[in-house]
């Protein structure tokens, strides 16, 4: 078998999943070329079930067999094949890890709170939305004295928090464009124009067994800005 002709890493995906959105941004960012599966979520395939009983995307299933089913391990694993602006680098830093645990913890609780606050009558919209900005306050810190979550260029953090950040400020856009978060509102817009945001965000048909393959990822670092 020739190297053309490996078995390629397949990606399970939903578009507009935040957790898969930053693996995607890493695995393009590398440079990986993958298979990528996008799934419909209501219908899920029973080779994703099989890969992950949890059910749940992203979920990488290596030629090997193994299987990667978190989006941070995702994003280390095509990383650590290649990684040319250094996006690792900040991973040393506890303040940034740190971060992006508190994105994945306390602000997606409230994110989901706040985006589908008809399902948990217990406080207000207002109430998710307000305890969400906990966490808009820190990155608005941040961003008020660098370009960038943790440092002078996008890295690690940077890809990890931002999806979950555009779902935050797509709620009630309104009120994020009026709220008292400059930085952070320029960081996002920035994000949301790059062409690292537009390769991840192609419509893909959703897969099934006979499904011809998907490719992506071949782009590498210089389809991003």
């Amino acid at each position: 078998m020739t190297a053309s002709e490996q078995p390629l890493p397949i990606l399970y995906s939903f578009r507009r999943c935040p957790y898969a959105m930053r693996a995607r941004m890493a695995v393009t960012y590398a440079g990986v070329l993958v298979e990528l599966r996008e799934v419909e979520l209501r219908n899920k395939p029973d080779a994703l079930l099989t890969a992950s009983p949890k059910g749940t995307v992203p979920v990488l299933v290596l030629p090997s067999g193994q299987v990667i089913d978190e989006s941070l391990d995702i994003m280390q694993w095509a990383l650590g094949i290649n990684d040319p602006d250094d996006w690792l680098s900040v991973w040393q830093s506890e303040s940034c890890r740190q971060l992006i645990k508190r994105n994945d913890g306390e602000f997606k609780y409230y994110l989901d709170h706040y985006k589908y606050a008809d399902r948990y009558p217990e406080q207000t919209m207002d109430y998710y939305r307000q305890q969400g900005t906990c966490f808009l306050d820190d990155l608005e810190r941040r961003l008020q004295t660098s370009d960038y979550l943790c440092g002078l260029r996008f890295s690690i953090a940077d890809a990890a928090v931002a999806p979950f950040i555009r779902q935050f400020a797509a709620v009630d856009q309104g009120w994020f464009l009026q709220s008292h978060y400059p930085a952070l509102r320029h960081w996002i817009q920035t994000f949301l124009i790059s062409t690292r945001f537009a390769d991840i965000m192609h419509h893909y048909q959703p897969w099934k067994a006979d499904s011809s393959p998907s490719l992506f990822g071949q782009g590498g670092p210089n389809s991003s800005n």
